[in-house]
């Protein structure tokens, strides 16, 4: 059983960042590979990054690649989601998730448990 509790959202200008964090319970968070998806209201959840147990590979979706960094900090049991020069769009609740698939899943219906999200407003 694993927790995930995300914190870092708020409200930031466009070009702006933020980094997210997602806190997880359990000893076995390192046996996890982790995805971000974000979900404005209405709309589908949509994957944003993900990462290998061990930090290893990272993957992104192609709307924030060279602006998101994904990392995750194993002794720490925590996730992270780098986000520079924010733009409207990124607008929309953030969620953690884990997946035991070894290569992080960009569909969330292949993760195993869930964040309760935080929300990111940017801007104009």
């Amino acid at each position: 059983q694993v927790q995930l509790v995300e914190s870092g959202g708020g409200s930031v200008q466009a070009g702006g960042s933020l980094r997210l964090s997602c806190a997880a319970s359990g000893r076995t968070f390192s046996s996890y590979a982790m995805g971000w998806f974000r979900q404005v209201h209405g709309n589908e959840r949509e994957y944003v990054a993900g990462i290998t147990w061990s930090g290893g590979n990272k993957y992104y979706v192609d709307s924030v690649k060279g602006r998101f960094t994904i990392s995750r900090d194993n002794a720490k049991n925590t996730v992270y989601l780098q986000m520079n020069s924010l733009k409207p769009e990124d607008t929309a609740v953030y969620y953690c998730a884990a997946s035991v698939v070894a290569l992080p899943p960009r569909n969330m219906v292949d993760y195993n448990y869930w964040g309760q999200g935080t929300q990111v407003t940017v801007s104009s």
